[in-house]
């Protein structure tokens, strides 16, 4: 076998998913993030939302997840999801322990539903919580997506007892979408899309599971690290079984380490080819030639003439309905479908700088200020005063944050910049190129890959990152925006528990750092970075906000 001929002493790239060999890339962590953040929540009960695309590892965070898990949380898992309302509703019950495996005879949704929610009373009263989470729930019925949604309406006069996690494939964004189902869609309080790895982090996944297996010398070249990233789309599902024929041509060849041909040779043995359009038949064509030819009879065809009418609007009455509609079509903002987003997005020239100026005014930052070329590099601190975050997560987290943030969205393998200036349930509103025009919130995700830019405005005097220990103005100005009742809030000098000294980052805020992180689906470690700086200002006075109905 090739164990031996590579130093490993366990296969490296098998597609289950084994925790030891887990590698968390930022989004992942991110992702896991927000479903611990969802859990969280307690009473919400809204929906957490995790898409991707097959192999990009909801499964593995799910699993993680299910390791995670507080000791005072019961967890049902979902792993098939074609099923009737009744039998989706019966396998809850057998997951949480209601009724017994293959015991349940034929189920009925009544009796179901009665012993669920006495189970969820009996685990409330207890101080539990219960967390229901369902893989592949883009293959969910119509029916039985209502059906859970009705599971969110189990609750006490204070307490939504059952937290739900869909997990899915994008088609679960397409499906969540469709007007019918907007009942669902407006309960989900945190999204998130898992986007595939990119070139560093698919060579820093390769080196951490052959690191796991035993490797101690690295077995591609550099050459087929970039062969294996395009050829996978970073992926790593794709990557895992890709590099695992790569290395068994190069053990049955005698090659280590393995080259960028036969990982090219690899990926052609074990990837499903690409399929290509077949040219479109003739009678299709004549189909299109005459209705082009119907089309352009209609549009050449002259109008018919307007009758007289017996009396004429008035000067005034002219003026003031010009004047109405062009007050209508100033306040009004198009919206754009997906067809003519596209469009607009091949259209445009794709430079960052316009979305950085456009930025920069919205906070009001003159050239002498903040200098744009400064601030497209996205540095910790642009000025005095003036910060940057170049940040990852889900709408979600942009909403929460409530501030305007550039997107770089994706199309036609360029990089086009705009502005989210608005985001509610259902629509996003951007800026680009100057026009300002709403699309649907998964339209949007389509494009972007969970990239974003910040530029905010805080005391000149904040120095980062600040963590427990620490003390100084940075942690004299936290304890005024955290914990203002607290001692110190009256203007006298601030000082520490013991009443000598300036205050010091103690133990009561790094709990309140924690519980804001949490509160905006951030990394709760408790350190005041870029990010939970950015989170910490969100909620003063100043500055431009997020549109939150649109």
């Amino acid at each position: 076998m090739y164990f031996e001929f590579y130093g490993l002493k366990e296969a490296p790239f098998s597609i289950t998913p084994d925790p030891r060999f887990v590698y968390l890339s930022e989004r992942h962590r991110d992702a896991l993030a927000h479903l611990l953040f969802g859990i969280g929540q307690g009473g919400s009960g809204g929906f957490v939302q995790l898409t991707g695309e097959v192999g990009t590892g909801k499964t593995t965070l799910s699993r993680l997840l299910l390791e995670q898990l507080p000791e005072d949380t019961q967890a049902a898992l979902v792993l098939n999801p074609h099923l009737s309302p009744e039998e989706l509703l019966q396998t809850i019950c057998e997951e949480l322990g209601v009724i017994e495996r293959g015991k349940g005879g034929k189920p009925a949704l009544k009796p179901l539903v009665d012993l669920l929610n006495e189970h969820l009373l009996r685990a409330y009263a207890q101080g539990k919580r219960v967390v229901l989470l369902i893989d592949e729930a883009q293959e969910l019925s119509r029916a039985s997506l209502e059906q859970v949604r009705l599971l969110t309406n189990l609750e006490t006069s204070t307490q939504k007892l059952l937290q739900i996690i869909l997990l899915g494939q994008p088609e679960l964004r397409e499906r969540l979408a469709d007007p019918d189902l907007r009942q669902l869609a407006q309960r989900i309080t945190a999204r998130y899309h898992l986007t595939p790895l990119d070139e560093a982090e698919s060579e820093a996944y390769l080196r951490h599971r052959l690191s796991v297996a035993g490797c101690t010398r690295f077995p591609f070249t550099r050459l087929a690290v970039k062969q294996l990233h395009k050829h996978s789309g970073g992926v790593p599902r794709l990557l895992n079984v890709v590099a695992e024929r790569a290395l068994l041509a190069g053990y049955a060849r005698d090659q280590n380490p393995v080259g960028e041909r036969l990982v090219d040779q690899a990926a052609a043995e074990t990837l499903a080819p690409v399929l290509t359009l077949r040219s479109a038949p003739r009678l299709a064509w004549l189909v299109a030639a005459g209705l082009f030819a119907l089309l352009a009879t209609l549009w050449l065809w002259p109008e018919p003439q307007p009758e007289a009418v017996a009396t004429a609007p008035s000067a005034g009455e002219t003026q003031t309905a010009q004047s109405n509609g062009a007050d209508r079509a100033s306040a009004a903002v198009p919206y754009l479908d997906s067809a003519a987003l596209a469009a607009r997005l091949s259209e445009s020239e794709g430079a960052d700088l316009p979305a950085w100026n456009r930025l920069l005014a919205l906070w009001r930052l003159r050239a002498e200020q903040a200098d744009v070329n400064i601030a497209r590099r996205c540095p910790p601190e642009v000025a005095p005063g003036v910060f940057c975050l170049r940040g990852s997560g889900s709408l979600s987290k942009v909403a929460a944050l409530g501030r305007p943030v550039i997107l770089p969205l994706r199309i036609d393998g360029r990089s086009v910049h705009v502005i989210v200036t608005g985001l509610d349930a259902v629509r996003a509103r951007l800026i680009l190129g100057g026009e300002v025009f709403d699309i649907d919130r998964t339209q949007l995700e389509r494009y972007w890959r969970g990239e974003f830019f910040a530029v905010w405005r805080a005391p000149g005097f904040i120095a980062l990152p600040v963590r427990r220990g620490d003390t100084g103005p940075t942690v004299d100005w936290l304890f005024a925006q955290l914990l203002p009742d607290g001692p110190g809030s009256d203007g006298a000098p601030a000082e520490d528990a013991a009443g000598v000294g300036p205050r010091q980052f103690d133990e009561m805020l790094e709990a309140s750092v924690q519980r804001l992180q949490l509160s905006y689906g951030l990394v709760a470690d408790g350190v005041v970075g870029p990010e939970t700086l950015f989170a910490v200002t969100s909620t003063l006075d100043g500055g431009p906000t997020l549109r939150r109905q649109l």
